[in-house]
């Protein structure tokens, strides 16, 4: 496996500040998570966008498009705020001969806390052994694009269907 990450930015790529939650979306961190993790496929990270996702226009969701469909490989991860990571996901699912999985975390990698390193374990994992299609990869679970949504107040990914 040779494994394309591009990253959108978002929380999983956050940088805070200070005690007002000031923050700024830094350097894509999924490619310093599989180097501690000692990965042993190769990997490339190209960043397409430092936003926060609640941000996106649809020219930026294009613009993923266009960098994901000029990609000559089949395995694709990106990591993505998850405001409107579904937004982005449904544009992306025409795209044939190409396995998508999208990912991001509900705190910043570079917390203690966080479930990022969890989250690009789990879409590796799933970019790897998914037919091609667009799949959104969030807290253990694996979702087709088109049925999904997030549910904020549960603060997690839910089914639609």
């Amino acid at each position: 496996m040779n494994l394309k990450i591009f990253s959108m930015g978002g929380t999983i790529d956050k940088i805070y500040f200070d005690d007002l939650s000031d923050y700024a979306v830094g350097e894509p961190q999924a490619g310093e998570i599989l180097k501690e993790a000692n990965v042993t496929f190769p990997f490339e990270v190209e960043e397409v966008l430092r936003k926060d996702s609640l941000h996106l226009t649809d020219e930026d969701r294009q613009l993923l498009r266009s960098r994901v469909q000029a990609h000559p490989g089949r395995y694709v991860l990106i990591t993505h705020g998850t405001d409107s990571m579904v937004l982005s996901a449904k544009v992306l699912m025409d795209i044939p001969d190409k396995v998508i999985v999208f990912t991001g975390a509900m705190s910043p990698a570079r917390f203690k806390g966080t479930d990022a390193v969890f989250n690009v374990g789990c879409a590796v994992g799933a970019v790897q052994s998914l037919p091609p299609g667009v799949y959104i990869s969030m807290s253990g679970q694996v979702f087709r694009a088109d049925k999904v949504r997030k549910n904020r107040d549960a603060g997690r990914f839910e089914a639609t269907e």
